[in-house]
């Protein structure tokens, strides 16, 4: 069984390999889901790992439907993750009321090719993912990453394999999501090929911080965070003035 670990720093990458793993997937933040990792932490962990490389291409947090301008940052992206040398992207869009975006989703497709294309994590927020598996088959993605529309891939299990009986060989179901090495066997055992595992722990670096940079506002999916254009006209008006 392949088993892919989801990697959000340089130091995560190495130990993938070095424990063993078959293939990373490189992101950023992973308390938001996970955003495009910086081009530096690319070029490092692609010039130093042996193993393949898979990278997440997402522009921001929040929710999973992308304006044209950040689909053009997330081509850049592709383009880039091409040039340095990596093996696969992991990305995808959606619609308004999450369906999925086709032909914004193709566009990533057909630029990543010859990568192998997984359409991420975004799926288990679509109405209907039979509908949705069959619109990606067509689109031509390699795997489609998903917990089985729940908190965890155990907890999604009976859909994970309806969605695998429905694939045949023309993509990869491939459970992600909660899983440990206390349930890793269940999906060897229901006949999955492969299995995305972040393996995260966590290591106390600072007892207590003099300022938190943390923004608990931020943390919450259901909205999207940017500048405001009032609110930065106001802060010119009140700095730029003589009183």
């Amino acid at each position: 069984m392949v088993v892919e670990v989801c990697a959000n720093s340089f130091e995560s990458a190495l130990n993938a390999e070095k424990a063993g793993a078959h293939r990373i997937e490189l992101c950023s933040e992973l308390a938001v889901g996970g955003v495009t990792p910086s081009f530096g932490l690319v070029k490092k962990v692609v010039d130093t790992l042996f193993i393949p490389v898979f990278v997440l291409i997402r522009p921001r947090s929040g929710n999973f439907t992308f304006s044209d301008e950040e689909v053009e940052i997330m081509k850049q992206d592709i383009t880039m993750c091409k040039e340095l040398g990596c093996a696969g992207i992991v990305s995808g869009v959606l619609t308004q009321g999450h369906s999925i975006d086709i032909e914004k989703t193709k566009e990533l497709i057909e630029l990543s090719k010859p990568l192998a294309f997984t359409f991420h994590r975004a799926f288990d927020w679509v109405p209907d993912p039979q509908v949705a598996l069959e619109q990606l088959k067509a689109l031509g993605v390699n795997r489609i990453l998903t917990s089985g529309q729940e908190s965890s891939a155990e907890k999604g299990l009976n859909l994970l394999q309806e969605l695998k009986a429905k694939t045949g060989d023309e993509l990869n179901i491939l459970p992600g999501g909660g899983i440990k090495p206390e349930n890793a066997a269940k999906f060897k055992a229901a006949g999955f090929s492969e299995i995305h595992v972040s393996a995260s722990t966590i290591e106390t670096v600072i007892n207590a911080p003099k300022v938190s940079m943390n923004s608990a506002k931020f943390f919450d999916e259901t909205i999207k965070s940017y500048s405001d254009i009032e609110t930065i006209k106001k802060i010119l008006r009140v700095t730029s003035s003589d009183v």
